[in-house]
C-alpha cells in the first residue's frame, strides 16, 4: 500500500502549451530526491481536463518509464464516461502504473447508485489497484460515505482521496472502512489532522513546491507525532492557502515557474496567474523556507 506524500504533479508545459517532457523529468527527479512517496500523474493539478487522450496516456507512460521503479505512479484515469474511464485505466495499467485514481463522474450528476455502479464497472474491467476520488467542489457530485463503504468491499479498490475538506467525514471513513482501504487526504489545509486520525497520506498540491517538508509532515503525522507535524504544518499553512488564490493549478504552476523549475505554460481555459497575487505566493514560499 502506498502511504505518505503523494504529489499531485503538475504537467509542465512550454509557453505554447505543448508538454515539456524535459521539465517533467526534472520534476520527477526532484521528488525522488526530496522523499516524496509517489507521483500522482495527470490528475486535476496535472491539467487532465485539457490534455488529449493520447497526451494523457503518454504522460503516464513517460512518468513510469523515466522513474523506472524509483517511485510508484498513481495515474489519474477518471472520466464522466464509464467507458472512457475503463479505457484510460486499462492504458495506465498497461503502462505500468502502480495504481489509478478515479474521480467521481463530473457534470452528469449521477445518483449514489450510479456512482457505485460506475466504480464497480471500472474495478471489474481492469485488474489494477484503484483509488476513489471525491471532490464535490470540482465535480458537483458528492459520493457519500455509505457508498464508499460499499465500494471498499471490492478487492481492487484500495483507497479514497477525500478532497471534501470535511475532517469529520474523513474520520468517519477511517472508522468505518480504514482497515480495508487507505483514506488519503486531498485537502492540504486539513491533511495533517486526517493523518493524525489514521489517514494514510496526502495527495498534495503543496508538495509540488515543498516536497521535502510535505514528506516529513506526512511521516510525522502518520507516526502520531503531533508536535513535530504541527511545527511543519504551521510553516506550510500560508502556502496551502496561497496556492488556491486562483483555480488550481494556476498558482502552483506560477510558483514553480518563479522557483525556476518549469517554464511559463498553461492551457486555456486556464490563464496565467494574476500579478496582483504574486507577492502573496512569494511571501508564503518564504514563510515555508523555500
Amino acid at each position: 500500500m502506498i502511504t505518505g506524500s503523494i504529489v499531485a504533479l503538475v504537467t509542465p508545459m512550454h509557453a505554447d502549451g505543448s508538454v515539456d517532457w524535459a521539465g517533467l523529468e526534472r520534476l520527477l527527479d526532484l521528488h525522488v530526491q526530496a522523499g516524496t512517496s509517489a507521483i500522482g500523474a495527470v490528475g486535476t493539478t496535472g491539467e487532465s481536463a485539457t490534455l488529449s487522450v493520447s497526451e494523457h496516456c503518454e504522460v503516464i507512460r513517460h512518468c513510469v518509464d523515466y522513474l523506472a521503479g524509483r517511485l510508484p505512479v498513481v495515474a489519474g484515469t477518471g472520466s464522466n464516461s464509464t467507458w472512457e474511464a475503463i479505457d484510460l485505466t486499462r492504458a495506465a495499467a498497461e503502462a505500468g502504473a502502480a495504481a489509478c485514481l478515479l474521480v467521481t463522474p463530473y457534470y452528469n450528476r449521477p445518483t449514489q447508485r450510479g456512482l457505485y455502479e460506475h466504480f464497480k464497472a471500472v474495478a471489474a474491467a481492469v485488474d489494477v489497484p484503484q483509488i476513489l476520488y471525491n471532490v464535490p467542489g470540482r465535480t458537483c457530485v458528492d459520493m457519500v460515505n455509505d457508498t464508499v463503504v460499499r465500494l471498499a468491499e471490492l478487492d481492487n479498490i484500495i483507497g479514497i482521496k477525500d478532497a471534501t475538506g470535511d475532517l469529520a467525514r474523513g474520520v468517519d471513513l477511517i472508522g468505518r472502512c480504514g482497515a480495508r482501504i487507505a483514506i488519503y487526504s486531498g485537502d492540504d489545509p486539513t491533511a495533517m489532522e486526517l493523518m493524525l486520525a489514521g489517514g494514510r497520506g496526502n495527495i498534495s498540491v503543496t508538495a509540488n513546491v515543498a516536497p521535502g517538508p510535505m514528506a516529513e509532515l506526512c511521516r510525522l503525522a502518520m507516526a502520531g507525532d503531533r508536535a513535530g507535524a504541527v511545527a511543519i504544518n504551521e510553516a506550510l499553512t500560508p502556502l496551502n492557502k496561497a496556492l488556491f488564490l486562483e483555480a488550481n493549478p494556476i498558482p502552483v504552476k506560477w510558483a514553480l515557474q518563479h522557483l525556476g523549475l518549469v517554464e511559463e505554460g498553461i492551457r486555456l481555459p486556464l490563464t496565467p496567474f494574476d500579478e496582483s497575487f504574486h507577492e502573496q505566493v512569494i511571501a508564503a514560499l518564504e514563510a515555508a523556507g523555500i
